[in-house]
């Protein structure tokens, strides 16, 4: 039993653009607002290119991709992912997850501190809340 919840649990990813996708990859979505350096595009195999999960701009720049900053830039991100066209979008990926594997695709070069991480955190709040809500539902 144990193992059959584990396989239904929704998965959901990070991987780096540079690496082969993979049948257990499910849909893929690219969150970088600038396409990744050197791939091309047919070579991605992509579903999904979500420019408008990606930071601002500004807020790519001040992080720079500097750990020291990981923290503010967090705050920062799940700031701007509060925006209307952002939440819809994690809301989709959410219900996505909840049936099949979502991989959040992106270029940067650091797998700990970069955009997908944090998405990929934001995915799975809202997977918990969902899950959450079915529970009371269940309970009532």
């Amino acid at each position: 039993m144990r193992d059959a919840r584990r396989l239904s649990r929704p998965v959901v990813q990070t991987k780096r653009a540079y690496e082969a996708a993979d049948r257990s990859d499910g849909y893929r979505v690219l969150v970088d607002r600038l396409w990744p350096r050197g791939v091309r595009k047919d070579a991605l195999a992509l579903d999904a290119w979500a420019k408008d999960l990606a930071p601002s701009a500004e807020l790519r720049r001040w992080f720079g991709h500097d750990p020291r900053r990981w923290r503010g830039f967090v705050e920062r991100y799940r700031r701007e992912l509060r925006a209307p066209a952002a939440r819809e979008r994690l809301d989709d990926l959410a219900r996505r997850a909840a049936s099949g594997a979502v991989t959040v695709v992106y270029g940067a070069r650091d797998e700990r501190h970069n955009d997908a991480v944090v998405i990929r955190g934001e995915i799975a709040r809202r997977l918990r809340a969902r899950t959450a809500r079915a529970a009371r539902r269940g309970a009532a």
